[in-house]
């Protein structure tokens, strides 16, 4: 193989129309798999550009890290001439995506029909926070997502509230979702020759996540689950703390020094405990009646638990790690951000990447973790606030100097 490797998505135009989270992670993996991500931008720029800044007068992290690799153009949309050029952008892409209000666009003037009428082979894909039905016109954010797509009421411990998870799966999550569902089409594509419509809402998305706690919502149904430490069980999934709702138990165990982070996750297979009774220096439990089976110790998860934890308390978790590791017991640290950011595996694994920027320096991000062998991404930095105005509009659509000047004073760009 010689010269510059293609891409996946080499030649795949997109015009993302996207702000904040949900559409700028889609688009932005996109990106990484080789489209060409013209990011549209109003004149003032994509909201998260100012928000949470660590540095005064430049690009917040918030928007640097989900919008790399992309172009961005500026353009007021609710002008007359604005709307020509959309028009254009729309009849030159491949996919438009867009994540605004419901019926944002359509009052724009570009009805799906209407797009359809300028593109017939367009994917169109629109990010919203719900179907169809009373919650339509409610406002999403991540954590209203998570209440209402059954992370919430899931998440956290029995006689505690109900938590939000760190993870952003009502955002980023939808993203995902988002991208599966333009590559199908785009895939479809191929043979019928038209695009389509992908709609994704995040409390769908969410839910799909949370596919589990609704298999146990049907299985309470024959009595208690009897892998969840919980001692009552009512007509719905409780609160479960960090077991792992899965045919393996498992639990977060203290380590010393005791800090916040200062846990191991393990989880007890059938085979898994003649080794962990050794180790926590109770070998007679292997033989014990009482503890030797699985079923033995399921109505006493709290007490095996604390257990192992009088054992792990002792010692520093990366060696707790290693110990357990030895007798291929499953089980990981609780990593920090700090801890994270730092690891040196996932930054050869390029997971954790630098990148350089024009007015910041540089910045740490997420790679991509979609890993093609033929489609390799090189994380490049975010654009500037209509930093490829020239390049799109007198290089592409073929406007002059002189009209892309007016443009600007007249408030369209």
């Amino acid at each position: 193989m010689t010269g510059t490797p293609t891409k996946a998505l080499e030649g795949i135009r997109v015009l993302d129309m996207t702000h904040v989270q949900s559409g700028p992670s889609a688009t932005q993996l996109l990106a990484w798999l080789g489209a060409d991500v013209v990011k549209l931008e109003a004149p003032t720029g994509d909201i998260t550009r100012k928000q949470l800044r660590d540095l005064p007068d430049v690009d917040s992290l918030y928007f640097t890290m989900l919008n790399c690799n992309k172009r961005s153009i500026t353009l007021n949309t609710k002008t007359e001439r604005g709307k020509e050029i959309l028009t254009e952008l729309i009849r030159r892409s491949d996919v438009m995506v867009e994540n605004f209000g419901p019926g944002a666009v359509d009052r724009m003037g570009f009805t799906w029909d209407r797009i359809q009428e300028i593109n017939p082979r367009i994917v169109y894909a629109s990010i919203k926070g719900f179907g169809e039905g009373p919650y339509t016109n409610f406002k999403a954010y991540e954590v209203v997502a998570q209440a209402m797509g059954g992370s919430m009421s899931t998440t956290g411990f029995e006689d505690g509230p109900p938590l939000a998870t760190g993870a952003q799966i009502g955002d980023s999550g939808t993203g995902v979702h988002a991208v599966a569902g333009i590559l199908a089409a785009l895939f479809q594509r191929e043979n019928t020759g038209h695009g389509q419509r992908v709609n994704v809402a995040m409390q769908h998305a969410v839910l799909n996540l949370c596919r589990v706690k609704l298999r146990d919502q049907q299985r309470l149904a024959h009595g208690p689950l009897a892998e969840y430490p919980n001692e009552d069980f009512g007509t719905e999934v409780p609160r479960s703390g960090n077991a792992s709702g899965g045919g393996q138990p498992g639990w977060a165990v203290k380590c010393a020094p005791g800090g916040p982070n200062d846990y191991v996750y393990v989880i007890v297979q059938p085979v898994g405990w003649q080794p962990i009774s050794e180790l926590i220096g109770r070998p007679e439990l292997a033989d014990d009646p009482e503890w030797a089976t699985p079923e033995a110790r399921l109505p006493k998860l709290n007490k095996m638990f604390q257990l192992i934890e009088e054992w792990s308390s002792t010692l520093p978790k990366w060696e707790v790690l290693e110990k357990l590791n030895a007798h291929n017991i499953p089980c990981g640290p609780i990593l920090s951000t700090r801890e994270i950011i730092e690891d040196s595996s996932l930054v050869a694994n390029e997971m954790v990447v630098t990148v350089p920027h024009p007015e910041r320096g540089e910045f740490v991000t997420v790679g991509s973790p979609l890993k093609l062998s033929d489609s390799p991404v090189e994380v490049s930095s975010s654009p500037l606030l209509g930093e490829h105005n020239e390049e799109v509009y007198i290089g592409e659509l073929g406007l002059g100097d002189e009209e892309l000047r007016l443009l600007k004073s007249n408030g369209v760009i």
